[in-house]
């Protein structure tokens, strides 16, 4: 089937649905610059075990070679700009169909395009909590600091200040993830973007939602396992296709 067949029907079921929900993952932020896990070449886990990284142990025994790692990533965090994507996820929140965005993304960028509604699995890089003290404070001011000094960020007591990300190792945010699971139930339609649905409990939302009679489209370059269950299955570049379907149901 050609893709603006595809992009018609998404259309099609976004306009006869009552209550869209999006989960997102990596792939809609790659657009932006930002990389994601996987990808051949420049995937973050390609050259770096994330055992040895991106866990909350490591964290804690090693903090100033975790920031050492992290911080040429949270400078690209800093600088990306939402892409067209982004927006138009927005725009069809602005639209009155799509209710809730939830991201496994920690960049902000939903945010940043004007989405209201969005659940992030994973955290994001706003605030940090003091592992001493557990004070929970602005990062505003701080990541700029990192990123001019590459000095690990202590507390006012003296602590280590961990940015509020899931690591590796953690459990992600109860309320949000229960928040997630009830939005997965109460959709008509699923909207799965740029998540290749391979990390859980993330991955198991949208087979929630189909358990629950939805409908489900999925927009991601790569095949994923809810593909032989989806109602339409574009594998395209998201920023291309994503505006797409906002234009045909603007027509």
């Amino acid at each position: 089937m050609d893709t603006q067949r595809q992009i018609e029907q998404a259309a099609g079921l976004i306009v006869n649905s009552n209550y869209v929900v999006a989960l997102t993952g990596a792939g809609i932020s790659t657009p932006s610059g930002i990389p994601d896990f996987r990808s051949p070449g420049s995937g973050l886990w390609e050259k770096i075990d994330p055992l040895l990284m991106a866990s909350v142990f490591s964290f804690r025994l090693q903090p100033q070679a975790f920031y050492d790692w992290a911080r040429p990533l949270a400078r690209k965090l800093l600088e990306a700009e939402p892409n067209p994507a982004h927006l138009a996820l927005a725009k069809l929140e602005e639209m009155g169909w799509l209710k809730t965005v939830i991201t496994q993304n920690i960049d902000d960028l939903h945010q940043k395009a004007g989405s209201k509604r969005v659940l992030e699995l994973h955290g994001n890089m706003r605030q940090a909590t003091c592992l001493r003290c557990r004070k929970v404070v602005s990062t505003q001011g701080m990541i700029e600091r990192f990123l001019e000094e590459g000095e690990v960020p202590n507390c006012q007591c003296g602590g280590l200040l961990k940015p509020n990300i899931v690591l590796i190792g953690e459990p992600l945010p109860r309320w949000v993830l229960l928040e997630a699971w009830g939005e997965a139930e109460r959709c008509d339609l699923m909207l799965v973007v740029g998540s290749s649905l391979e990390i859980a409990p993330a991955s198991e939302i949208p087979f929630v939602a189909l358990r629950c009679g939805a409908k489900a489209i999925v927009v991601n370059l790569q095949p994923t396992p809810l593909d032989s269950q989806a109602d339409v299955v574009i594998h395209q570049d998201v920023a291309e296709v994503l505006p797409r379907i906002i234009r045909e149901i603007s027509r």
